[in-house]
């Protein structure tokens, strides 16, 4: 083997220990948090249970645990970043795949809540992991400053000025003409808010401020996009199997997306100038932000 290659093989390998640690790490955590399905009311917490447990990328959950590692945070408190973020995700997850949001059928390579279930108990499911996404915070130990800061950071990214007012802007796109101003407002808040909002609590689990938050919150907003532009290029480069949910369904509902908008490559190389924009960002953190970069290379390279 060249010696020029060992670095990049070494380094790849760390990251995937470190991935492979950390999804371990987050399963245990929520295992042991959400209540148990033999718990009454054991049919909604079945499908809590269900929507959150051994599924999906964890994409904010590791963007958490990189940015807290970076700065110092406690790594009780992180769990429960991790876990909170997550919890939010699923949630709007599990509401925008419902018969009255984006009536999908298939999530994270198993049928959607509603369907594995029904429309009522997938309805509270995500109203109940909200709900507890909040209490995970107020349990955290650190603190009350830093707890009420963490609660507030995730309730801007979850409201009006984020994922619910992205989502309430997509529905109403459909079948209508957006400016690519337009688009890229709309995904900042549904998709890179809570992204962004996971890099933050992150760090702000270590009581960061000034210049260094400054440099994360960019971080995220340059992946926080990318995020979305990746996703819709796979919408349309991808299968339903290998994506764990149904491909090809921006198209088929006539929403506006940026491979409609710009064309596929000019998707694909706007994603790869904001994961170089995530790398500059991180230049002052020097090797300790190096897990940072990867999960941008990771979300801009992936294949699913």
């Amino acid at each position: 083997m060249p010696l020029s290659t060992q670095p990049a093989r070494d380094e790849a390998a760390a990251f995937a220990d470190w991935i492979h640690a950390a999804l371990n790490r987050f399963e245990r955590v929520a295992q042991a948090c959400l209540p148990p399905a033999t718990t009454r009311p054991q049919r909604l917490h079945e499908a809590m249970r269900y929507a959150v447990l051994q599924g999906g990328k964890r994409v904010r959950p590791l963007l958490a645990f990189a940015a807290g590692e970076l700065m110092d945070a406690p790594a009780a408190a992180l769990d429960s970043v991790a876990l909170a973020v997550e919890y939010v995700h699923v949630y709007s997850l599990i509401h925008d795949d419902l018969p009255c949001m984006d009536n999908d059928v298939l999530r994270r390579g198993k049928p959607t809540v509603h369907v594995a279930f029904d429309e009522a108990t997938a309805m509270l499911a995500g109203d109940a992991l909200q709900a507890e996404a909040f209490s995970v915070l107020a349990a955290a130990p650190l603190a009350a400053d830093l707890r009420a800061a963490l609660m507030g950071e995730l309730a801007a990214a979850a409201g009006t000025a984020g994922m619910c007012g992205g989502q309430a802007i997509d529905l109403a796109a459909v079948g209508a003409t957006l400016s690519l101003a337009d688009l890229e407002q709309m995904h900042r808040m549904k998709t890179g808010a809570l992204l962004r909002a996971a890099v933050r609590m992150g760090a702000l689990a270590a009581g960061a401020d000034g210049t260094a938050l400054d440099a994360l919150d960019r971080y995220a907003q340059a992946v926080g996009l990318a995020f979305q532009i990746v996703d819709d290029v796979l919408d349309v480069a991808s299968t339903s199997a290998e994506l764990g949910k149904t491909a090809g369904k921006d198209a088929e509902q006539g929403k506006p997306t940026y491979v409609s908008i710009v064309g596929l490559e000019a998707a694909r190389a706007w994603a790869e100038r904001l994961r170089a924009e995530a790398h500059a960002s991180l230049e002052g953190f020097g090797r300790r932000a190096d897990r940072l970069r990867q999960l941008a290379d990771f979300i801009v390279l992936r294949t699913r």
